[in-house]
C-alpha cells in the first residue's frame, strides 16, 4: 500500500525569508501575501526560463512553487560554490522547509510532478492520478545518489532533479519540519516570530 507520508519533499530558502514563511506560509511571486522582501537564492536566469516555460496541462511552470525529493541537488552546490553568475550563499543561510507528499495530498492543493528537471526536454509530467506509480516514475536511487556525474548514465543528473510542483500558496502548518546546517541557526528559527514547535533538526550533511 502506497504510503504518501513517507515521500518527502525538499524546498530551499534563505534564512531572511523564514519569518515570513512563519506567518504566511510558503508563498507564490504573484500570491496577495507574497514576500516583498524576498530573498532569492539559486540561478536567476533559470528562474526567469521557468516563468515563461509551457507545461502540458497549458499553464506556465512559473506558476508552481517547485520542492526537489531530496536534499543536497546539485543546485544547492551552485548556490555555495557560485557557479553561472549566481553569488555564493553559505550553508548556515540555506533552510530547508520539508513537507510530505501526503500532506499536499490531504490538504487538498492542485500539484503536479516530474521525473526529472522540469525544464529539460526529456523530462515527462504527471498528476495526481498518477500518484500511485510515484515509485516506478520517480528513480529515487538517482535522487539519493552522491554524485550527479556518470560516464555510463548520462541522465542521472536529470532524474536526480525530479520535481515536484505546487500551485499557489502552501499554509505553514503543512510544512513537517525546518532543516538547517548548525544549531545556531536552529536557535535563531526558535527564537522568531510565529514559530510555534516545528521540527527542527540540524544537518550538515544536508549541504556541501
Amino acid at each position: 500500500m502506497l504510503n504518501l507520508s513517507t515521500i518527502l519533499l525538499y524546498r530551499m530558502t534563505h534564512i531572511k525569508n523564514i519569518p515570513h514563511i512563519l506567518k504566511h506560509g510558503i508563498t507564490h511571486i504573484s500570491s496577495a501575501s507574497k514576500n516583498k522582501n524576498y530573498v532569492a537564492i539559486g540561478d536567476g536566469s533559470l528562474i526567469s526560463v521557468r516563468g515563461d516555460f509551457a507545461i502540458p496541462n497549458g499553464k506556465m511552470l512559473g506558476e508552481y512553487i517547485p520542492f526537489y525529493f531530496g536534499p543536497k541537488m546539485p543546485m544547492l552546490y551552485v548556490m555555495q560554490k557560485g557557479f553561472n553568475g549566481v553569488t555564493p550563499v553559505s550553508p548556515s543561510d540555506i533552510v530547508y522547509c520539508i513537507i510530505s507528499v501526503q500532506a499536499i495530498h490531504t490538504a487538498g492543493l492542485n500539484y503536479i510532478f516530474t521525473d526529472g528537471h522540469a525544464v529539460n526536454g526529456f523530462s515527462e509530467f504527471y498528476y495526481p492520478k498518477d500518484m500511485k506509480k510515484i515509485h516506478s516514475i520517480i528513480d529515487f536511487k538517482a535522487i539519493s545518489s552522491k554524485y550527479w556525474k556518470d560516464e555510463n548514465d548520462l541522465d542521472l543528473k536529470r532524474r536526480k532533479e525530479a520535481e515536484f510542483l505546487v500551485e499557489g500558496d502552501i499554509p505553514v502548518n503543512l510544512i513537517g519540519t525546518f532543516a538547517v546546517y548548525n544549531q545556531r541557526i536552529a536557535i535563531q528559527i526558535k527564537k522568531m516570530a510565529g514559530y510555534n514547535g516545528q521540527s527542527l533538526i540540524v544537518n550538515p550533511n544536508y549541504y556541501f
